[in-house]
């Protein structure tokens, strides 16, 4: 296990710094459960931290820093089963990979693939899908190294009150040590994306959802212009991206041209919507197939940060028109598509779509340009609409609004109470969003 003082430690937006007492890189879970012990004995706070990918200081903490970096690799296979059991600081990116080299595949994942498995699932990261729900709806059973250095096996038949809660626990019950995943034979996805306009997504946006298995789109503020992807299980043959397609429209379009276009807009915000009409018509239709995480997810290359809010799926055509109109009556200038995608309903308690089918909506801002007005007039517009904030991005919200937000909020805390009475591994943001 490696120690050592630290330095300032920074999210990957750069929007959220803090300066531990100590690191620590356990190599396995009996050094992670000692961290924990020690970090008690010192008097002090512990967090885990995977690649920073949370816009929200979830992480941050001025205590003890647990970096999983050693805690990757896939622990076993169980065909029979379908399940993959994985260390938590893997990174999705790795897995993915990994899976497909064993002729496996998650059933849905979201649209970047830097986070590890632990970071994504504990802070509820998701996809897109009619049937099939965010990641860590597809854990089965985790492993949790509790505030008194105790391993805390959990599934829906061991320790099933925690299991409910801590697959997206904000870090607040433990420290994952390790998730066990369903996963289910390599199958191939077509991708069919296409300009659409705003207008006839909204008319079009039930029978959209309805007709595919992953239906997301953008709209690029200041235009009426949409970009839409349906992604649906095919048979074959495998079709990928062409390498000139790949490269000019998902590096030099998304993230090089995009990168210049966005700085131009920072320094000279009156060009933006000029830029953002010619660039909503940049990108042609196109079809491609392949696997499901070279279909689900692309590059990210250019840092923003970001605010989403989960809707109730029917209220999703009313709330984007009310934020299309707030944008276009205001002296905002929004260089980022908003990013609009839907989950089916399920039974985590501090799941956005716990209980409910939702649809989310993300708003952008490119880094260093001021985002405080249009996050909190777009945040104004979600929560008048029951929206409950995704948990690693920017949100104002706090546990009054969460206690009526969540059905399954109470029983979250008393379980919080029980595992973590000293709040071992609390800090400022669990402090506002969870309650003392």
């Amino acid at each position: 296990m490696a120690n050592g003082k630290s330095g300032t430690w920074r999210n990957w937006a750069g929007n959220v710094t803090a300066r531990p007492v100590r690191e620590v890189t356990p190599a396995s879970v009996d050094e992670l459960s000692d961290a924990v012990r020690k970090a008690a004995e010192d008097g002090l706070k512990v967090k885990a931290v995977g690649t920073g990918h949370s816009f929200t200081a979830t992480a941050a903490t001025d205590g003890v820093l647990i970096r999983p970096d050693l805690l990757t690799g896939i622990r076993r296979i169980d065909r029979e089963a379908g399940t993959v059991t994985v260390e938590a600081g893997t990174p999705l990116k790795r897995l993915n990979a990994a899976l497909a080299r064993e002729g496996l595949s998650l059933t849905n994942m979201g649209d970047i693939m830097e986070q590890t498995v632990s970071g994504a699932t504990s802070t509820g990261t998701h996809g897109t899908g009619r049937e099939s729900a965010s990641i860590a709806a597809q854990i089965r059973a985790l492993e949790l190294v509790t505030a008194d250095g105790s391993v805390l096996s959990c599934s829906e038949k061991e320790n099933p009150d925690v299991f409910a809660a801590a697959r997206i626990g904000l870090g607040a019950l433990g420290v994952v040590s390790a998730i066990t995943f369903a996963v289910e034979p390599l199958f191939l996805l077509s991708a069919r994306e296409e300009p659409m306009a705003f207008d006839e997504v909204m008319a079009r946006f039930d029978e959209l959802h309805a007709e595919n298995e992953h239906f997301e789109f953008y709209w690029f503020p200041h235009t009426g212009n949409c970009n839409t992807k349906r992604n649906n299980r095919s048979t074959g043959p495998v079709a990928p991206v062409s390498r000139w397609s790949g490269w000019f429209e998902d590096e030099f379009l998304s993230n090089g041209l995009f990168q210049a276009v966005n700085s131009l807009g920072r320094a000279v915000p009156s060009t933006i919507p000029a830029i953002a009409k010619i660039s909503s018509r940049a990108l042609s239709a196109r079809t491609y197939t392949d696997i499901p995480y070279k279909v689900f997810t692309s590059p990210r290359r250019v840092r923003f940060v970001e605010m989403e809010y989960a809707v109730p799926r029917e209220a999703l055509v009313e709330t984007l028109r009310e934020l299309k109109a707030m944008v276009d009556r205001s002296d905002l200038r929004v260089s980022f598509p908003v990013e609009v995608r839907t989950a089916p309903a399920d039974d985590i308690a501090l799941s956005t779509a716990s209980g409910r089918e939702s649809a989310y909506i993300a708003v952008h801002m490119y880094r260093g340009t001021p985002y405080q007005a249009y996050f909190t007039a777009a945040e104004r517009i979600f929560t008048a609409h029951d929206g409950r904030p995704h948990w690693g991005k920017l949100h104002t919200r706090d546990a009054e609004y969460f206690t009526a937000a969540y059905p399954g909020f109470g029983e979250f805390t008393a379980l919080r109470e029980r595992l973590d009475p000293e709040r071992r591994f609390g800090n400022d943001y669990l402090r506002r969003v969870l309650g003392d």
